[in-house]
This record gives structure tokens, sequence and C-alpha cells, in this order.
């Protein structure tokens, strides 16, 4: 029989404890308030995200994680070109995109991913109609967002 909760606490706690080593710098000395940091993440992480609910697929997530590197990259070429261009080259603009992802956390990836893409900033996200903010509208922010959306479920185990 298995016990999601137990499962996720024993990956959990582990990858908090992790954490709290790597912003330590791997010091011993401040272990007694890591530990309760630790045990308040992995609490608070339980709570806020209760194990059971979504799967991330791995190949997903390696097909994901590539997808962001290329498109992170891609985008600040595009952006330091822009700059180099001067103010004229660019055209800022909102673009509003119909999201197709469910609510949560493959939604609220998406929102997050798209702002951190070179260019464009997440405004607004009111039920299923995302706000951005780009740099120059001219570019084919939709066709990216949702090549970006399409990543996301496919990490999740669902299509768009």
């Amino acid at each position: 029989m298995r016990h999601p909760t137990l499962h996720a606490l024993l990956l959990r706690g582990p990858a908090f404890a992790l954490l709290w080593w790597v912003l330590a710098e791997g010091r011993h000395d401040g272990w007694a308030l890591g530990a309760a940091a630790v045990v308040g993440a992995t609490w608070a992480s339980l709570v806020l995200s209760p194990p059971g609910r979504r799967r991330i697929h791995p190949a997903g997530l390696v097909a994901f994680l590539g997808f962001f590197l290329r498109s992170s990259i891609r985008g600040g070429v595009q952006v330091a070109s822009m700059a180099l261009r001067g103010r004229s080259a660019l055209q800022p603009g909102l673009i509003e995109l119909q999201v197709r992802l469910p609510p949560g956390g493959p939604r609220i990836l998406l929102v997050n991913a798209l702002t951190l893409m070179p260019g464009t900033l997440g405004v607004e996200l009111a039920r299923r109609t995302l706000r951005l903010h780009v740099l120059d509208a001219r570019l084919p922010v939709v066709a990216e967002a949702r090549a970006q959306e399409a990543a996301i479920a496919r990490m999740f185990g669902r299509q768009v």
C-alpha cells in the first residue's frame, strides 16, 4: 500500500535540508535554525501542495527545462539586439492570452516561466486570461507562449 504523505515527506524533507545546506554554504553552526526552517518548509509544502494531486513526468520535466533554456537564450539575444538598436526598435504592448492549462500549479508555472523570459512580464492572470507586457508586440509572443504552455502540459501529463 502506498502512503502519499509519507512519500512526499521523504522527498521534500531532504530536498529542503539540501537547500538549507547550500544556502548555509555547508557550515554546520547554523543547523539549529536550519532544522526549524526545514521542518517549517516541509510542513508548509505539505499544506500548500498536498501530495498525490499532481504528477510531474520526468521526461516532460527534462523537455520543459531544455525548452526553457533554449527560449531564454533566444530571448536574451533578441532583447540585447533591441537594446543595441535603441528605443526605436521597441514596440512595447500588452497581449492577452487565453490560458488552456488547468488552475493551480501548471497555470502558475506558465505565468512565472513567461515572466522569466527576456522581454515579457506577466501583468495579470484573471480566470483564464493572462495579460503579458512585452517589449516588442511584433514578435511571435503568442506562438512562443503556446509552445511553452504545451511543454508545461506535457510535463504534467496533459494535452492542451
